[in-house]
């Protein structure tokens, strides 16, 4: 049976949203993945950038869920995460990269849109596929915290791979995509999700769809945006997704301010006004 990566990630992918204290509200994407425990108990796990969940400051944000009634229609309905207890940031962050996981009882009817694990990128996908620059990726997200319609769905749009080499990810742990970032993007899955692709030198086609990483950064060059986005690879979000299963003590890690990119680059979650988009009132 045919699956279109495409649609099982829009149904993944949550707005992210915490309201400050002057009115406005910050806003980050972020999206679910299955992964179920050691011992085999189903677990729902939220993924995002780091630095999404480090620049909201109170102990809870607001997750946007989605629900559909028995007649078909999809209404936005946002629930409460705890991210913090007091001080202490119950999310896990990977050590080097802009990327946070932290696990959320979600509502048995969305816990079911959670992607596998395993549709996330392994260190040999890009070779395995001949990817490289001028590839088309899309991402989703919610830019300066709009959405594509009341239901609060993300917003689908694509780019193409503007760097050279893509890997190893270990070597190269982010690469570059022609695409212009906005605030509240940050977090958002890239992906790709072609039907028929024909390696160079191949007569056969085969069906390529995979995560290929996360929304991060925008690369800022002196305050000028340069409308390119800095993806960073899916096995980082292997690594942080493992975290939560170290051994020693509970899935708590101490979240340490992200590194600065050696690339300049805006972290692209800020403050945008806690009113709707006109048109998409909620």
């Amino acid at each position: 049976m045919a699956w279109d990566l495409s649609v099982d990630l829009i149904q993944a992918t949550v707005q992210l949203e915490q309201p400050l204290a002057d009115g406005s509200r910050t806003v980050g994407t972020g999206f679910l993945i299955e992964d179920p425990t050691p011992d085999g108990r189903p677990r729902t796990i939220l993924v995002t950038a780091a630095h999404v969940f480090d620049r909201m400051p109170s102990v809870s944000a607001k997750i946007g869920y989605r629900v559909q009634s028995k007649e078909g229609v999809w209404r936005y309905d946002p629930r409460t995460l705890k991210i913090r207890d007091g001080d202490h940031p119950l999310w896990v962050k990977h050590p080097s990269r802009d990327v946070a996981a932290i696990v959320v009882e979600a509502p048995p009817e969305f816990a079911k849109a959670a992607i596998p694990l395993a549709w996330l990128a392994q260190d040999d996908t890009f070779n395995k596929y001949s990817l490289g620059p001028g590839d088309e990726m899309m991402a989703l997200g919610f830019p300066r915290g709009l959405s594509a319609n009341t239901a609060g769905f993300p917003i689908l749009r694509s780019g193409r791979v503007a760097s050279y080499p893509l890997a190893p990810a270990s070597a190269f742990p982010t690469f570059l995509m022609d695409f212009s970032v906005f605030p509240g993007n940050s977090g958002g899955p890239v992906f790709m999700a072609e039907g028929a692709r024909r390696r160079p030198g191949s007569t056969e086609s085969q069906e390529v769809q995979f995560v290929a990483g996360m929304l991060t950064q925008q690369v800022e060059l002196s305050g000028e945006r340069l409308e390119i986005g800095i993806v960073t690879h899916a096995k980082y979000i292997r690594e942080t997704v493992a975290l939560l299963d170290k051994p020693s003590g509970p899935p708590l890690i101490q979240a340490a301010p992200a590194k600065p990119p050696s690339v300049a680059a805006a972290q692209d979650v800020v403050a945008v006004q806690a009113v709707a988009a006109p048109g998409f009132n909620r």
